[in-house]
């Protein structure tokens, strides 16, 4: 792993001076310091003096401290893998998931770099099958003891029972489960007149005070306080990502805890850290209350959460693609491809339009229009604003339902004209030249790894279906596509290109000598 630097925020000096014209002087003490013309300063317009915050958070942990739990869970340990010697096992995401790769990348226990929060023990290396046990923090959202916890936490759940902050032991079962945010939903099995918090209706600002209640390495009720980072953070873990990022301390065992306002509202879901040493750094994520609450409600309705699905392969529009595309601002969703028998193919989208609103609301990127197709919700109505040819226009759809398994996912003689496209490093064949390639495009036979083509993500084997719009299906098509929109004056132009993985748009320069 790459070495992590910290960085120690600057602390204010108070120094007092008089600005005399562009070049006062200002003495403190035995120390001249000279101020800079007044031109050159910049001008930040004062905000007015609020409280440091409160001397103690004292009576808002009395206040939600009840409806924290820690939670338990036995779980069939057969496919968690240890790590030798240690006997910690690492949190048993589905293999291949976006979870899964991104504890895989940062770390976990049994994996390296970034742990998740709730802990899983494992038994060495026992014989299988085995049983093992997870632990993680939860809190209770009604008074009949419905409650919330991190699906990480109770994956593979055999038996679950909570602790409750007065040290009550009672078994709970899954009401239902979102891998895709992280979430659960339990319930106790006996009980009621629980003590409950409420999630925020408004969403938290940068720098506001955040509250870290839960269970650290299984130590029980622990509180730690700071301020939210940062927001909307999207880290890898999934579709939907849209976190908080704290800097109250948050460990092993603190998934499913409840981050806390000043008011004592949820206003996020403790979910993972980002550590080196697996120890807190200042860099927890927690899942967004309004996310959560969504996610919560349908769970506790319907026991799954049904998403809007619009069936569009989409990317983010990048500068050179916008510039490609003659766009001002490198803002919307790109569609690479629009699915066959899809809303979206229903309702007329085409590949590379670029979707700009739903229903009226700015798009910023991919990521964003997924989220809000998927909020949104099966067999909704929603009106999409799409730029096509460089004019804006309306078009409407129905959305579809979401599934697990869906995702908001020649002549072999034509050679291409070496002067064309050797510059971009390119070596260009017919597909239909090209066993398995297909019969429509034109197939990367070779590359220049150094070359420009390289440098944007092209490899050998990729096949070019478009060219600025228009299909391609000889190497010539694709060097005459470039030369024309070079003559026009368009600095890059958008090539649809195919791979193994799905298909997506690249912007080559056309201004390369």
């Amino acid at each position: 792993m790459a070495n992590l630097f910290s960085v120690r925020p600057s602390r204010p000096k108070s120094v007092r001076a008089a600005l005399l014209g562009a070049a006062a002087v200002a003495a403190v003490g035995a120390v001249t310091i000279e101020a800079l013309p007044l031109s050159t300063v910049p001008a930040i317009a004062a905000v007015p003096a609020t409280s440091a915050g409160p001397a103690s958070f004292a009576d808002v942990v009395d206040h939600v401290k009840g409806a924290v739990v820690s939670v338990k869970v036995k779980i069939d340990a057969t496919n968690v893998s240890d790590e030798e010697g240690d006997g910690q096992a690492a949190p048993n995401f589905p293999k291949g998931g976006p979870l899964e790769k991104f504890f895989r990348q940062f770390g976990a226990p049994g994996m390296q770099g970034m742990p998740g929060m709730g802990e899983r023990f494992g038994q060495g290396q026992q014989q299988r099958p085995r049983m093992g046990m997870a632990q993680g923090s939860g809190f209770f959202i009604t008074p009949d003891g419905y409650l919330v916890t991190n699906n990480h936490v109770v994956e593979h759940a055999k038996d679950v029972t909570v602790t409750t902050s007065d040290g009550k032991t009672i078994a709970a079962r899954v009401v239902g489960t979102d891998p895709k945010t992280d979430l659960a939903l339990l319930k106790v099995k006996e009980g009621s007149d629980y003590p409950y918090v409420s999630f925020s209706s408004q969403s938290p600002r940068v720098g506001d005070w955040v509250i870290a209640v839960g269970n650290p390495f299984g130590l029980g009720g622990t509180v730690t306080a700071g301020i939210v980072s940062a927001r909307g953070r999207d880290i890898g873990a999934g579709p939907y990502d849209d976190f908080l990022q704290i800097d109250a301390p948050v460990n092993h065992g603190n998934s499913g805890g409840p981050a806390f306002n000043a008011q004592g509202e949820v206003v996020g879901v403790n979910t993972a850290i980002f550590s080196p040493s697996g120890g807190s750094v200042g860099i927890g994520f927690a899942i967004a209350s309004d996310v959560a609450r969504n996610v919560v409600d349908q769970l506790k309705d319907h026991g799954k959460v049904a998403r809007g699905w619009l069936g569009v392969q989409i990317q983010p529009v990048s500068q050179d693609i916008a510039d490609s595309l003659g766009i001002k601002d490198a803002k919307g969703a790109l569609v690479d491809k629009t699915e066959k028998d899809s809303p979206a193919a229903a309702a007329g989208l085409k590949d590379g339009d670029v979707i700009t609103q739903v229903n009226g609301e700015s798009v910023s990127d991919s990521h964003d229009l997924a989220r809000r197709i998927a909020a949104l919700g099966p067999k909704k109505d929603a009106e999409l604003t799409i730029l096509r040819n460089g004019a804006s226009q309306t078009v409407k759809v129905q959305l579809g339902s979401l599934s697990d398994d869906r995702q908001a996912k020649g002549d072999s003689g034509d050679r291409e004209p070496k002067d064309a496209l050797a510059k971009l490093g390119l070596a260009l064949e017919p597909a239909t030249a090209v066993d398995g390639a297909g019969k429509t495009g034109v197939v990367v036979s070779q590359i220049d790894p150094d070359g420009v083509a390289a440098q944007k993500g092209l490899q050998t084997g990729d096949v070019i279906l478009s060219v600025a719009g228009k299909t391609v299906s000889r190497p010539s098509e694709v060097a005459a596509a470039l030369d024309s929109a070079k003559a026009d004056g368009k600095k890059s132009v958008l090539m649809q290109v195919k791979t193994e993985n799905g298909t997506h748009f690249v912007a080559l320069s056309t201004q390369v000598s």
